[in-house]
């Protein structure tokens, strides 16, 4: 099994667990993503994002609600503000060898490992806007993403949201 992991720096050579202070719960460690959540990671590093689909236990109600006026099974929405920053950011993707790496959560596709890691190969990612479009998304942008995260946690959807800390004021 490979993992992933994207950064905007390209030459990493070695990745060493670290304390994450989104799970302040874990012990240093070093994270990884499976191929189905890559695109969730086709942005820059700081870029506030809302992603959500439909699982086992979305409602009727929320699936007609959410993607009522899309064929994607998977929505993604970004601040406008973001644009330019998503339009040139040069990003790369890290594959490692899975084995020293365990599952921590299997909705966000999240693997942690506590050891040292040495990545396999390291390649740019090439245009973000292309890749995400190509990955089946769906990609909204909005001027806050407040009122879509307020509904996605209240709704039945499932959903990632990253690094919304770096998102806009609420309005």
């Amino acid at each position: 099994m490979e993992l992933y992991h994207f950064s905007e720096e390209p030459d990493i050579a070695q990745f060493r667990p670290r304390p994450a202070p989104a799970f302040p719960h874990l012990p240093p460690v070093v994270f990884a993503l499976d191929r189905e959540r890559s695109p969730h990671y086709f942005f820059p590093r700081d870029c506030p994002r809302v992603i959500y689909w439909k699982a086992g236990w979305t409602t009727e109600e929320d699936a007609r609600s959410f993607f009522a006026d899309t064929a994607a099974p998977k929505i993604a929405v970004v601040e406008s503000g973001w644009l330019d920053r998503i339009r040139g950011c040069e990003l790369y993707v890290y594959t490692f060898a899975g084995d020293s790496f365990v599952q921590m959560d299997g909705s966000a596709g999240y693997y942690v490992s506590t050891e040292t890691v040495a990545p396999l190969r390291v390649e740019p990612v090439g245009d973000l806007l292309g890749k995400l479009l190509g990955a089946g998304l769906e990609l909204r942008f909005t001027p806050s993403l407040h009122p879509i995260r307020e509904r996605v946690v209240a709704s039945s959807v499932d959903f990632s949201i990253i690094r919304f800390r770096n998102a806009a004021a609420k309005p």
